[in-house]
């Protein structure tokens, strides 16, 4: 039986409630306009890094493309609150497309008249993106760091639509709706509280769905396949359908912080899409630990604590930084700050550390350690 308390189910459950009921709380102590939405910042950052720690962590895929459902969502957003500003009678055309010389509204903003549609196509056309986009891959069984390239390619073929289709979505300048995002007769103050705990419950949310998901019988399988794909694939489990279902949770993960970010930030821009960002959320996922959730949650809070503090001081060489972060936690926490929580506690539980193999490849054996975050 395993003593180390890191994979007792309970106490896990225990810390993540505690630790979202500490996120809530800050607005008593933080009630600055601005560190609130610093804060809320810092929250969608942490679903992204949840999102790499499921698919990355959980599922062993290497996806260097959430910036992908990221961007879409955002612009989907953006396009929904500019639609909400725009008179369908006296003034149906943003100012950009004008001055990009459209003189209708073209086809695919149309739906963005409505609200309701609006999030739906806002959540939706991400996720079935990554569905597709899935099923491509894994349907040809496609792993490894072949995956890592895909991903990597089709977020730089985004991020050139984006900034190519200029009359569509702004080019380089971005849309940034003039106003609030409205809901339900209410406007939704980026700099209040209540937009940071919409940011909050988000990141509770889908952050305990998918802990209870992986601790489900479908999690264990994920984690298998991760370990052992041929072996899983050998034992009958269609290893292709599991990888496509968790590939497109990542994304809907990644979606819901564009929908966050774009609610607190009023404005999207082709950098959505960059593949510095999408690189820099793999960092943050491991820097806090890939094989864990809340792990991934600190990293991500962590390293842009950072940037906000050191990197408008050093911002010349703030990459450089990140870059060496990553660097030394490859090689000497290749488990995060999770994987050393997790030494400390069983050291302190009387229980041998892990052993070497698996210290240096940063993997748990979904058999051995079922119970594991």
């Amino acid at each position: 039986m395993n003593g180390n308390i890191y994979h007792n189910r309970k106490a896990q459950w225990a810390i993540y409630l505690a630790a979202f009921a500490a996120l809530a709380l800050l607005p008593i102590f933080f009630d600055s306009p601005f560190t609130l939405n610093l804060l809320a910042r810092y929250c969608v950052f942490a679903l992204l890094a949840v999102s790499v720690s499921l698919v990355w962590g959980y599922a062993g895929i290497l996806s260097l493309g959430q910036a992908i459902a990221f961007g879409l969502a955002a612009y989907g957003m953006a396009m929904t609150m500019q639609m909400q500003y725009q008179d369908p009678v006296s003034d149906p055309i943003p100012s950009f497309m004008l001055t990009n010389e459209l003189e209708t509204l073209p086809l695919v903003w149309a739906p963005f008249w409505s609200t309701p549609i609006g999030l739906i196509l806002t959540f939706g056309v991400p996720t079935v993106f990554f569905i597709v986009f899935g099923i491509l891959m894994f349907q040809a069984r496609v792993a490894g760091v072949f995956v890592a390239i895909m991903t990597l390619a089709m977020t730089a073929a985004w991020y050139s639509m984006a900034y190519d289709m200029q009359p569509f979505t702004a080019g380089f300048n971005g849309i940034s709706p003039p106003l609030p995002f409205q809901i339900f007769g209410t406007e939704v103050d980026p700099y209040s509280a209540g937009a940071y705990w919409v940011c909050v419950a988000f990141l509770a949310v889908l952050t305990l769905g998918a802990k209870f998901l992986m601790q489900t019988k479908f999690g264990l399988i994920v984690q298998a396949i991760r370990d052992d794909a041929e072996r899983a694939r050998f034992l009958g489990y269609n290893v292709a359908y599991y990888q496509v279902v968790v590939f497109a949770l990542s994304g809907f993960l990644a979606a819901s912080a564009g929908f966050c970010w774009v609610l607190i930030v009023q404005y999207v821009s082709p950098t959505s899409l960059e593949i510095v960002f999408s690189i820099s959320i793999v960092i943050w996922a491991a820097v806090g630990g890939r094989t864990s959730l809340l792990g991934a949650i600190i990293g991500a809070f962590l390293v842009n604590g950072m940037q906000s503090f050191v990197g408008d001081e050093l911002q010349q060489v703030w990459m450089l930084i990140l870059g060496a972060i990553f660097i030394g936690v490859v090689l000497f926490l290749p488990r995060g700050l999770a994987g050393f929580f997790e030494l400390v506690l069983g050291l302190f539980s009387g229980r041998r550390e892990p052993q070497k193999s698996d210290w240096n490849t940063g993997r748990t054996s979904a058999v051995t350690k079922e119970s594991a975050e």
